[in-house]
């Protein structure tokens, strides 16, 4: 069964409609070297859009949560200020910092004598069963399954008195203490009371006192590794949240979450002679509520569905779509180019979004993803490695509206059937149309896990951020990854270090 969205969630066409930057998280100070570690490489949506999940190169995830305006309602002491806020409806979500844990740590293959990085490629939001968040996260060759659970923990506090303490005294004590006052006494113990007489008395002249506090904890489940032999570039959770696939560049796996020593092998690309490889698989990702189905994209821009029924390998068996028109002069370029960076089902699961380095296309229809007068610099770009970044895209809850990235930390906004091609370019930047600054210089690891949680209350401005189309282009900066918010026009991006949350 298919749900539609209502309409109130996209009452407008985003690619019509004024986008303004909401908050930045992780946005370096002035004077500061952005680290290579600190560059972010992954971000997901949960289902429900109320988390966030953000990798880095560094081998680390961090977790945003919406505070649901939480921080509006601290900041309101009067009945007249919460009355007012009580009529008034968010129009975006808002996130906060929530928790961070070290994902993975670099490795070295002795046996290929490689060194394999920490970098976060994929990260993947799975079922929440009892409250507790679950998510997969993968390097080049290991994936790993996080719980992310809310923990009570206990502190106590020893106070040091053998007077006799009245009710009032005591409860301003506790609620001293639990607002992270310290008292006079630094001593710890668990206090016992009762009532004589209007008057609460302590057991003893050392008492003690104890207040619950939340905190987050971040724990491996499951770890599933040694079943690539190249590079993990794609992981997707099945429609029956207890299967999910892992797939390099010859090869996807469907594993069972509950069972890491063992995988089926049902997409093998690889041939009997390295010689003969004429393409590789660069993302692969389930249908959206069909368990059997899968699609997997090409670096020869093709676009693969299969049906796990009809096969156990299922690369014979598939339905091949590609877009055949010619959209320009063929040159030595032509097949670089036409590598698929990326693809998304759309919610109804009919659609296929796909991502190569110059197009977005959606199915039969075409949106240029960059202005087509930088096609000249591809020798250029091929030179310095540029013409192999691969940009994400992403999909609206709508089905109609879609966006990408491009060079010069630009976000593309499109939608289809209202408008034209060309869509709604914005800058992520909290400065928009600023000077780019090009980074030369590396610095030594932090000791710190990461910089997103800097900027835990760090709004954007509400001003739009779009620019002209005489913005020159830095191909030394580049949106590659981004996620649109399942219930809302909101699309979190990465610029560097960055993380950028745009709202219309």
């Amino acid at each position: 069964m298919i749900t539609s969205l209502s309409s109130d969630s996209y009452s407008s066409s985003p690619a019509t409609s004024e986008w303004k930057l909401s908050q930045v998280f992780g946005d370096e100070l002035p004077g500061e070297d952005v680290q290579n570690i600190d560059i972010i490489s992954a971000i997901e949506f949960d289902k429900s859009g109320n988390y966030l999940a953000v990798g880095d190169r560094g081998g680390r995830v961090v977790i945003f949560e919406d505070n649901g305006d939480k921080n509006n309602l601290l900041g309101c002491t009067s009945r007249k200020e919460l009355e007012r806020l009580d009529s008034v409806v968010s129009k975006h979500p808002k996130f906060q910092y929530k928790t961070e844990f070290q994902s993975h740590e670099p490795e070295f293959d002795y046996l290929k004598s490689i060194e394999i990085e920490e970098k976060i490629n994929k990260v993947r939001w799975c079922a929440t069963p009892n409250g507790s968040l679950f998510v997969l996260s993968s390097n080049d060759k290991t994936i790993k399954l996080w719980q992310v659970k809310e923990h009570k923990g206990k502190k106590v506090k020893e106070i040091d008195t053998s007077q006799p303490i009245s009710s009032e005294n005591s409860l301003l004590a506790v609620k001293s203490y639990e607002n992270g006052q310290k008292p006079a006494s630094d001593h710890s113990l668990e206090w016992t009371e009762y009532m004589e007489n209007g008057i609460q008395s302590y057991n003893g002249g050392h008492n003690k006192v104890s207040c619950f506090t939340d905190s987050t904890v971040a724990r491996c489940r499951k770890v599933y590794a040694h079943a690539h032999e190249f590079n993990v570039n794609s992981i997707s959770v099945n429609s029956d949240w207890e299967t999910f696939l892992s797939g390099d560049n010859l090869r996807i796996n469907l594993w069972n979450l509950e069972v890491n020593n063992q995988c089926f092998n049902i997409v093998d690309m690889k041939p009997t002679n390295m010689e003969d490889l004429i393409e590789v698989i660069t993302s692969a990702e389930f249908h959206p509520f069909h368990c059997n189905l899968l699609a997997y994209s090409s670096s020869r821009g093709f676009l693969r569905l299969v049906d796990m029924r009809q096969s156990a390998l299922c690369d014979h068996s598939a339905r091949i779509l590609k877009d055949e028109g010619s959209h320009g002069p063929k040159s030595f370029f032509t097949e670089i180019i036409a590598s698929i960076t990326d693809m998304k089902f759309a919610n109804d699961g009919r659609h296929i979004l796909s991502r190569d380095y110059m197009n977005l296309k959606l199915l039969s229809s075409l949106f240029m993803a960059d202005t087509p007068n930088y096609a000249a610099q591809l020798c250029d770009l091929y030179n310095n490695d540029a013409i192999f970044d691969k940009f994400d895209c992403c999909l609206a809850g709508d089905q109609l509206n879609f966006a990408t990235g491009s060079y010069s930390n630009l976000l593309r906004v499109f939608s289809y059937g209202t408008g034209g091609d060309e869509g709604v370019t914005i800058e992520a930047s909290k400065n928009p149309n600023r000077k780019p600054h090009i980074q030369t210089t590396t610095r030594p690891r932090r000791s710190s896990l990461s910089s997103l949680s800097r900027g835990f209350y760090r709004h954007g401005h509400d001003k739009p951020s779009t620019v002209n189309n005489e913005f020159s282009y830095d191909f030394n900066s580049k949106l590659l990854h981004l996620a649109w918010h399942p219930t809302t026009n909101l699309i979190a991006c990465a610029a560097g270090n960055s993380l950028l949350l745009h709202y219309a």
